[in-house]
């Protein structure tokens, strides 16, 4: 399986950060050459034999030099935030974003790139509907009201992706992915998802322990490994611009969540507190993955219970040490 990466001069743009490093990882392992750009933060785990650019990518003249040489390109640097920062601040990781996929795009069509993978968003940037989205319904109507300017900038990020694909020539792959766990994820409570917030909560012992919103809300739940072997097989198969959702292909409720955390920590359900009052986001997402089955032949291979009891097992020791 992947052979075309093989001996390859592969760039990760934000390459030590959750998403990025595990890109990093199986690169290493497909037989790549891997090349982590970074900016003010480490590794967070070791593996040898790779190459490290220390750079602002949101430098033109920075990310160009990043770019130079690199056959493939998977940009995984931008901001993260959580509900409540989505709700109360909407525009805080909007510019970042903005200007680090349009410069990534910049340098790479400056610099030759073969093959460029940037993410769209199968959750913030589709209509609000209550059945599996396909990836033709994006356009169908504008983002929900709480998603508006994020989703917006999602949306445009991928017409950018198109615009250089036509003037640069090089292949441009759109992974519109569901919402992502896995180790070495963004613990920060106050930027970070619904997942890793309520694994370190639960963790640390927090009684009450209160999940924000109903527990009804439903999302599709991947884990890191498989989102990066999709997006693996959308850059080798698909980089036309043509968006592909990445995602389980099926849902959970937060409250299923929950539960399952507070089992894995050793902690009985009946401590859980729904707070309806506190900042949440759209009540359902359903995504349609097909697309990815039928051009792809991609499959998630981890099951949400093993995914999520494998991530608590991980914070659980280092949270220890």
């Amino acid at each position: 399986m992947f052979e075309s990466y093989k001996d390859t001069l592969v760039a990760v743009t934000g390459g030590t950060g959750f998403v990025g490093s595990h890109f990093v990882a199986a690169l290493k392992e497909a037989g790549a050459r891997v090349r982590v750009i970074r900016h003010n933060r480490a590794m967070p785990f070791s593996i040898q034999g790779l190459e490290y650019v220390d750079a602002d990518l949101c430098n033109a003249a920075e990310a160009l030099k990043a770019l130079q040489g690199a056959q493939f390109v998977f940009h995984a640097a931008g901001a993260v935030s959580a509900a409540g920062v989505t709700t109360t601040n909407p525009t805080s990781a909007i510019t970042e974003n903005l200007v680090l996929t349009a410069r990534v795009l910049e340098a790479a069509g400056i610099a030759k790139v073969e093959r460029c993978l940037i993410f769209s968003s199968g959750t913030t940037a589709y209509p609000l509907v209550d059945h599996p989205i396909t990836e033709d319904e994006m356009w169908d109507e504008p983002p929900p009201e709480v998603y508006f300017g994020y989703g917006w900038m999602r949306r445009y990020l991928e017409l950018l992706g198109k615009f250089t694909m036509d003037r640069s020539g090089i292949n441009v792959a759109i992974c519109r992915p569901t919402a992502v766990y896995g180790r070495h994820d963004n613990f920060d409570l106050k930027t970070c998802h619904v997942v890793p917030a309520l694994i370190r909560r639960a963790i640390s012992g927090e009684t009450p322990f209160e999940v924000w919103g109903t527990g009804d809300e439903m999302r599709d739940f991947l884990h890191v490994t498989d989102l990066v072997r999709g997006c693996m097989l959308l850059l080798e198969k698909k980089a036309d611009c043509d968006p592909v959702n990445i995602g389980y292909g099926s849902t959970s409720t937060v409250g299923d969540i929950a539960r399952i955390v507070m089992k894995a920590v050793g902690r009985s359900v009946d401590e859980i507190v729904f707070n309806p009052d506190r900042p949440t986001t759209i009540p359902k997402r359903l995504v349609n993955t097909d697309k990815a089955k039928e051009l792809l032949g991609f499959e998630p291979t981890i099951t949400l219970e093993d995914g999520l009891i494998d991530v608590v097992n991980w914070y659980r020791e280092a949270y220890d040490s």
